[in-house]
């Protein structure tokens, strides 16, 4: 059977009157790339603050790397890279600043070393002096996934990370989830490209708060029952 590094039942939020999230089952084996689709306002964000402990369900329950999501969030936040969707880092820093004080808030060794290694790893070791308000909306994605993934996360959150990220700098993206996937890590990316759907190994699809269709992209397509003409 394969190991889940998420797994989670009947997850429910309420802001107010209103259900963000309805009722939703998310399970995702470890090592994945599973998608994350839906329209503004659908619960996505929602969902994955509660996946990596930031907000608290109001009903449901599960795990997160085998750490409960009601009682354990602590634990599961030291094993979780969040990427927002924007851009959360100091723009009066280098990059090699911003991921050095990453690595500080972590409370990590060898801050200089990792440093450079993470830098090397993304691209980023030539644009190290650069401050990061100068950088544009590609090379700041590479600057944050850099500083998300410094701390060896065993899952990686990722929150529209290609929205306003040009074609070139989105296949780049991709490439790397591609090998950090290869190398065990699993991955919730959420995105409204489409296009994007087939570099994952699943899907999942939610409209206001519901769960609408999950599986990967033939049996999305299978379940939808359209039909394309050309």
């Amino acid at each position: 059977m394969t190991e889940l590094a998420i797994d989670v039942k009947r997850l429910t939020k309420k802001f107010g009157s209103r259900i963000v999230v309805n009722n939703i089952d998310i399970q995702v084996p470890k090592g994945k790339i599973y998608g994350f689709f839906g329209p503004n306002g659908s619960g996505k964000t929602t969902t994955i603050r509660m996946l990596c402990g930031l907000l608290t369900p109001d009903a449901g329950e599960g795990t997160c790397l085998g750490y409960d999501i009601m009682a354990q969030t602590q634990m599961i936040r030291k094993k979780v890279g969040y990427m927002t969707q924007k851009f959360s880092f100091w723009d009066d820093l280098t990059i090699q600043e911003n991921v050095e004080f990453t690595a500080n808030i972590f409370g990590m060794d060898h801050v200089s070393e990792r440093t450079r290694e993470a830098l090397v790893k993304l691209g980023l070791q030539h644009r190290s002096d650069q401050s990061a308000g100068t950088l544009s909306g590609g090379w700041k994605q590479r600057l944050a996934l850099a500083a998300c993934i410094l701390h060896q996360p065993e899952i990686l959150l990722l929150d529209e990370p290609t929205a306003g990220v040009d074609p070139k700098a989105r296949r780049e993206l991709w490439d790397e989830l591609g090998r950090l996937s290869e190398d065990g890590m699993t991955i919730l990316v959420s995105t409204h490209y489409m296009d994007e759907a087939e570099r994952c190994h699943e899907l999942i699809y939610i409209a206001y708060g519901n769960l609408i269709v999950r599986g990967s992209t033939q049996q999305v397509i299978d379940q939808t029952h359209l039909k394309t003409l050309e």
